[in-house]
């Protein structure tokens, strides 16, 4: 690998509480009972393809009413015991003592935080109180792509240990009562989860790297912005989907994988291995068919997918982790796309490219 910025360590994880898929689909008619007497639409849940969920709550929780502030201070309280624990193991991991981070990035949009929760994680780590700050908002499923590029960005700008985090506790912005199709469809999909990494320059002594980031890449595509996105209700942050995102991703992704490997002279017949956010499985099989990839080249995603649901920004970083199970070298491309529209990737090399 070239002397580029280095993953040292990668950590995932989950708040406490967990709901099959079954037991999700059976809560729907509960929190939804018109849509869920609609013929066909509780197949939703059995079509995502995932068979359990992690959650910030007991799943009886979420069956009663809940406004905006009570479900922000959940969380702010579990997103902060998360972070936490995760972003400690991270450094461990990476031999890295919280005084020797010099620049924190936390990506989040599931909930708000005010000081930020790199403010709190400075303060509870014992990280160095003159670190770089960078909380990224509203990302959302780009953010995890989007964060790993601003992290080596800093160490390129001479910042020699980031702490990288991204957290998401979606199941919190759950509006009951609301019967649009998209909180309906929001309800079968989202979950919670965290991730935490440390990025260093590559003379940094520590582990073996898990991989190098060659560079980052970002889109934002024209008059895109009702494609999924927040709507600020009374009763929180109401998802919000328009559109046909996996049509979007099939006539649109070719070209513009083909334009971020360009900016380091790579084609897509150098690169080995795809780290994809499993926006959906159709999402994922929009991606494969646009790209022409042979079969099986998306399988940790709908692994991650299936165990996980989408977690957000969190979720391409946990496909990333499963990807590395696999011991992969050379050429690889991480991406996912968000509410913009946008598509954002990273140019990463595994160890023996």
């Amino acid at each position: 690998m070239s002397a580029a910025p280095t993953v040292r360590s990668l950590v995932t994880g989950h708040p406490p509480h967990r709901a099959s898929q079954t037991e999700l689909r059976k809560a729907a008619r509960t929190l939804f009972p018109r849509m869920a007497a609609r013929p066909h639409m509780l197949d939703v849940f059995d079509n995502a393809r995932i068979q359990t969920r992690a959650l910030a709550r007991p799943l009886a929780w979420y069956l009663q009413p809940r406004g905006f502030g009570e479900k922000n201070a959940v969380f702010v309280e579990e997103a902060r015991a998360l972070t936490l624990r995760l972003a400690r193991e991270a450094l461990e991991r990476a031999n890295v003592a919280p005084a020797e981070v010099d620049a924190v990035v936390v990506v989040n949009t599931s909930g708000l935080s005010t000081p930020s929760l790199d403010a709190y994680l400075i303060g509870a780590l014992g990280l160095n109180p003159h670190a770089a700050r960078l909380p990224v908002w509203g990302l959302g499923c780009a953010g995890g792509a989007s964060g790993l590029a601003r992290a080596a960005d800093l160490v390129r700008a001479g910042r020699r240990r980031v702490l990288y985090v991204a957290v998401e506790l979606c199941s919190v912005t759950l509006v009951k009562g609301d019967e649009s199709k998209s909180n309906f469809v929001g309800t079968a999909l989202f979950a919670d989860g965290g991730a935490a990494l440390v990025v260093t320059a590559p003379d940094v002594p520590g582990p073996a790297p898990l991989l190098s980031l060659h560079g980052g890449y970002s889109t934002l595509i024209e008059d895109s912005e009702d494609i999924m996105g927040w709507d600020v209700v009374d009763d929180g942050l109401k998802v919000r989907f328009s559109r046909d995102i996996p049509t979007l991703v099939h006539s649109m992704m070719q070209g513009n994988v083909d334009q971020a490997l360009a900016t380091r002279g790579w084609t897509r017949e150098d690169v080995a291995t795809f780290v994809v956010h499993p926006g959906g499985v159709k999402v994922l099989a929009a991606y494969e068919d646009a790209l022409e990839l042979p079969p099986g080249a998306l399988d940790a995603s709908r692994r991650v997918l299936c165990a996980n649901g989408n977690m957000s920004s969190v979720t391409v970083l946990f496909v990333l982790e499963e990807t590395l199970k696999a011991r992969p070298a050379g050429k690889g491309l991480l991406s996912a796309m968000g509410p913009g529209f946008s598509a954002e990737h990273v140019l990463i090399e595994f160890p023996g490219g």
